[in-house]
């Protein structure tokens, strides 16, 4: 990302990204199309649960910003022996945090759900699908470490194809686990978790095998493994702040389906399988993020500051490109796209109405989440947990309060009133976050890089101990 055209080189590296998350979503509206064959309940199970599990796994978000600034400023800076040994710090950090919240997240997943307002037979189905996802949050932070580390390298095609395997996988062991044809008799809700435990642990072990092999881009050396406070604290430095804008924005998302909640099960499904299908605008603009947050780190290791801006512009217009036209087919299509889902009118019909509000203003969601992937390859994680924090706890969930609920002082009550308030106040944010975002990063204030204080480069500085031949490690 150095050299030559910006954008035949940033269509290179984004294709795959968007192609492996687009399989990733695919998996996800899996998910929902067979617990759609189940019961509404058990689709506004999965509905709360999505956000709540996101709330965990975004911590890993952190891991992910972390490794990609890190490593990819390394390379730019043709450091790949220390690029390695952050690798493996990344692993490590990984394993420690995940089994932690693994740990905690199962152990209060009752309390948890009830604390969102799932009741009856939601909350059952909601408490039996949140068990296994629990379980599943090492698979999916080792994977997530995986796929920074080798985009960072360059290669985004190799978790591609993994990404693809996973997910056919979880398609196809979705409905043996879900409905009550297969030998495990209709799980339903709690049968789709399963799917997606299995999926993500075959994944997770085939990832550490490509890394640990070497032979796609970077390695991971099992001597490397061995704790480094000082790349540990250089990771934890750059990746609190993005772990912060991970929580964030999955506190909002938790905070807003308990909103959507309080308006009954038909409201909660709806919202749930919008929720998926704006999940392909996530899946683009995310994608041309991470590959924008790859070519900004090199280009800023290179110390290349203008091409690494250029970098971000590009991304962002072609993201929302691709996204003003999803969202216009989407806009004129909604019942056809919500009866994918489901067959219950009531839900589609409230689908409808959501669609129609939010699909305009896909691009808008799609170009902050390129900005703020422009802000993470400079390591300004701080910048984008910012833009997140604006995004959700100042344009909307206080704004979706006043205009979807009554809220009476005396006695205190806030009391539903009209559904579609939550959904223009996405729409809302969405604009208002994105007019900011662009505002902030024309200011330029991310153009050094963060690996400029952490030593001279390996080989010209104290020697440390030489592994495989290779020059030593300095760090």
């Amino acid at each position: 990302m150095t050299t030559g055209a910006v954008t035949p080189r940033l269509f290179s590296l984004a294709w795959p990204l968007v192609a492996g998350n687009l399989l990733q979503t695919a998996y996800n509206l899996a998910d929902m199309f067979w617990v759609g064959r189940v019961s509404a309940e058990a689709v506004a199970a999965v509905s709360l649960m999505f956000p709540t599990a996101y709330l965990f796994i975004s911590v890993a978000m952190g891991l992910t910003a972390a490794t990609n600034a890190v490593v990819s400023q390394h390379i730019g800076a043709g450091n790949e022996r220390r690029a390695q040994r952050t690798v493996a710090q990344s692993v490590l950090l990984a394993v420690a945090v995940a089994a932690a919240l693994g740990t905690f997240g199962f152990a209060v997943r009752r309390p948890l759900v009830a604390l969102i307002g799932a009741q009856g037979a939601v909350f059952d189905a909601a408490v039996a699908y949140i068990e296994f996802v629990f379980l599943a949050i090492p698979f999916t932070f080792l994977f997530f470490v995986f796929r920074s580390s080798l985009r960072a390298a360059g290669d985004t095609r190799t978790a591609m194809w993994l990404v693809g395997a996973s997910a056919g996988l979880n398609i196809v062991i979705d409905p043996v686990f879900i409905l009550d044809w297969g030998p495990f008799l209709g799980l339903g809700a709690q049968g789709a978790a399963i799917a997606t435990f299995i999926s993500r642990g075959v994944a997770a072990a085939i990832g550490l095998y490509i890394l640990v092999d070497g032979g796609w881009g970077i390695r991971l050396r099992l001597g490397d493994l061995s704790p480094d406070p000082a790349i540990l604290r250089r990771l934890v430095d750059v990746g609190y702040p993005a772990t912060l804008d991970g929580l964030t924005r999955s506190l909002a998302a938790v905070t807003f389906a308990a909103l959507v909640a309080r308006f009954g099960a038909v409201a909660t499904a709806a919202y749930g399988i919008g929720i998926r299908l704006m999940s392909v605008s996530w899946t683009v603009s995310g994608a041309v993020g991470q590959a924008a947050a790859t070519g900004v780190g090199q280009n800023l290791g290179a110390d290349q500051p203008d091409r690494a801006a250029d970098v971000t512009w590009k991304a962002t217009g072609g993201a929302m490109a691709v996204l003003f036209a999803a969202g216009g087919l989407v806009y004129a299509f909604p019942a056809i796209a919500m009866g994918v889902f489901i067959g219950e009118q009531a839900v589609i019909d409230a689908g409808v109405t959501l669609l129609r509000i939010i699909a305009p203003f896909w691009a808008f969601f799609g170009g902050l989440m390129v900005v703020q992937g422009g802000f993470r390859g400079a390591g300004r994680t701080k910048v984008a947990f910012v833009l997140s924090l604006l995004s959700r706890w100042v344009f909307r969930v206080p704004v979706a309060v006043f205009l979807a609920y009554a809220v009476a002082l005396d006695p205190p009550a806030v009391t539903p009133v009209d559904v579609n308030g939550l959904w223009w106040a996405m729409a809302a944010s969405a604009l208002a976050s994105f007019v900011v975002g662009v505002a902030w990063f024309r200011r330029g204030g991310w153009r050094e890089a963060v690996i400029d204080d952490e030593g001279t480069p390996a080989g010209d500085g104290p020697v440390g101990d030489a592994v495989d031949g290779e020059e030593p490690v300095t760090d």
